[in-house]
């Protein structure tokens, strides 16, 4: 009888073991949702606490959220500051010189035959979906279901917008502005499209807040009798830069009359050319154009930005509200405990600051990425962290999360480590380069470093003065301890020649480690003219939704 209950209380151990053993091996596959939006500044991010999160505390409530039951990442850069080739550095893992996505305009699209996480996550198991803004011209591979934004050059539009559907069928959805549309379809698919035995990973991708900045109609008024706040250097003169001064994003001679919406009053006699030109008046740097003969100079400026924000923030707001809707979804179906939840987008942007709209130029408020994750039980809530990280780094983080081998050639780093231990042992510097010019923007190809307190940038090349010649002395050196804002060059300045020399070791060390290209490559890579091929443009078949 003794060895009986012994057997048996043996038995039960063992049970309770293998128990064990399955919960944790459940943990390990956790389902994932990786919620991305489209040039949104962690600026307008109230959990960031900058200057418009003190104007209004509440801007996003919904992504506040995730910070306030997560983890908030203070120093997270894109090693890209353009939406493609950010979209592809984040795929794979590499940097865009190893990925081969490069640039938007003339680049070539997405070589989808190659490695990515969602492809490592199926062979693991894990059902996989993507759902909203893809923007990389092929159709998505590694994915179970796909339905995305291909019209308007692969952007997508506010309304009206066409998807590809798994690759084959295209569809037209007229029902809905984009944000929400994303939203109808990632809750249908994890409602009636998902295998509920199976781990799941959904890319849950909004267009917004992208130029034109068209709000959805429920938060088209929001901002509509609020002044926003202007940020310190809304009129930065550039002195001392090398590149700033030249670029095409400025908010005085750039916004053109469709960011703004301003229409013309005769529309109806002019030619299909002649609108078109009317509307994207400004893309070319020419002289600034007013809505009337009496705003001019600074007011003129004033005005622009003014119309900027209220439908930029708008965006915001639409896309916050959708998350909202996300979270509590999981809430509901049970879901949320064994879920990471990331929110973070392609890069950021410029509100104002340095006089500009939009992205590329390595400077704090383009080159930080807003990354938010939350996973009950695992990452701290409630939490801020501030190691270097890049978006190379978010691919291996997701299949170290769940479990699933990081190949070797994946050159981001998992953090993990770094979420569960501030202190651990974790890089000092994260690297950038930036390649397409003169195309949008006229901003100039450049490359650099950043530390937790410097930044180097080399702008190395500029084929409208010399085509194919190298350019050795066009650096920028910040001291964002004691310049934040960027507005002091201090390269070739007495007193800084030690720390230029370390900083650009490091820069050839980490060229080095990421296997960066030769001068000539660099450079060819600006020049290079590849047409975008589009290939579900292929499909012509469009189904209009009912």
């Amino acid at each position: 009888m003794k060895r009986i209950v012994i057997s048996f209380l043996s038995l039960i151990t063992a049970m309770f073991a293998l128990v064990g053993c399955a919960q944790k091996k459940e943990q390990k596959q956790p389902n994932i949702i990786f919620i991305m939006s489209d040039d949104h500044s962690s600026e307008a991010i109230s959990a960031y606490g900058g200057r418009l999160a003190q104007q209004f505390p509440d801007l996003t409530p919904n992504i506040d959220r995730i910070a306030n039951e997560g983890t908030i990442m203070q120093n997270t850069f894109c090693t890209n500051a353009i939406c493609g080739p950010s979209r592809a550095a984040i795929l794979t893992g590499k940097f865009s010189h190893q990925n081969g996505f490069f640039k938007n305009e003339s680049g070539g699209d997405f070589d989808g035959s190659q490695q990515t996480f969602p492809k490592l996550l199926q062979n693991a198991g894990y059902q996989t979906a993507v759902i909203g803004k893809w923007h990389l011209g092929t159709a998505p591979t590694g994915f179970d279901y796909s339905k995305v934004m291909i019209n308007h050059g692969g952007q997508g539009t506010y309304h009206n917008t066409i998807f590809l559907e798994n690759g084959t069928d295209t569809l037209e959805e007229t029902r809905f502005h984009s944000t929400r549309q994303v939203w109808e379809d990632a809750k249908k698919w994890l409602t009636k499209g998902r295998n509920e035995e199976k781990p799941f990973m959904l890319m849950y991708q909004f267009k917004a807040p992208h130029r034109p900045w068209t709000p959805d109609e429920q938060f088209q008024h929001v901002f509509d009798d609020v002044e926003i706040a202007e940020p310190e250097t809304f009129n930065d003169t550039y002195e001392g830069k090398v590149a700033a001064g030249d670029t095409w994003m400025t908010i005085e001679r750039n916004l053109n009359r469709k960011d703004l919406k301003v229409h013309p009053e005769n529309i109806k006699d002019m030619t299909k050319k002649e609108i078109n030109a009317w509307y994207k008046y400004g893309n070319n740097n020419e002289e600034p154009w007013s809505p009337n003969d009496e705003l001019k100079g600074q007011a003129l400026k004033k005005w622009k930005y003014q119309k900027y924000m209220k439908e930029y923030l708008g965006c915001v707001k639409g896309v916050d509200h959708y998350i909202g809707e996300m979270l509590n979804y999981l809430d509901e179906n049970g879901l949320a405990e064994n879920t990471i939840v990331i929110y973070t987008s392609d890069q950021g942007f410029y509100l104002g600051e340095h006089g500009w709209f939009d992205k590329r130029m390595m400077y704090e408020e383009a080159y930080r990425m807003p990354f938010l994750i939350r996973y009950p039980n695992h990452i701290k809530a409630n939490n801020v962290n501030k190691n270097l990280t890049m978006n190379v780094d978010f691919a291996p983080t997701l299949l170290d999360y769940a479990g699933v081998d990081v190949p070797s050639d994946i050159q981001g780093k998992s953090f993990r480590t770094v979420l569960e231990d501030e202190d651990a042992e974790w890089r000092d510097a994260v690297y950038y380069h930036y390649y397409e010019f003169p195309w949008w923007h006229h901003v100039r190809p450049h490359y650099g470093l950043r530390t937790d307190r410097y930044k180097l940038i080399h702008f190395y090349y500029n084929p409208e003065a010399a085509k194919n010649t190298w350019i050795d002395e066009d650096y920028e050196l910040f001291d964002l301890e004691n310049d934040p804002n960027e507005l002091n060059n201090l390269y070739g300045k007495a007193g800084y020649e030690e720390i230029t020399a370390q900083l650009k070791a490091k820069m050839d060390q980490l060229q080095k480690d990421y296997k960066e290209d030769s001068r000539e490559e660099m450079m060819k890579k600006t020049d290079i003219k590849v047409g975008r091929v589009y290939e579900h443009a292929n499909y012509s078949n469009t189904k209009k939704s009912k």
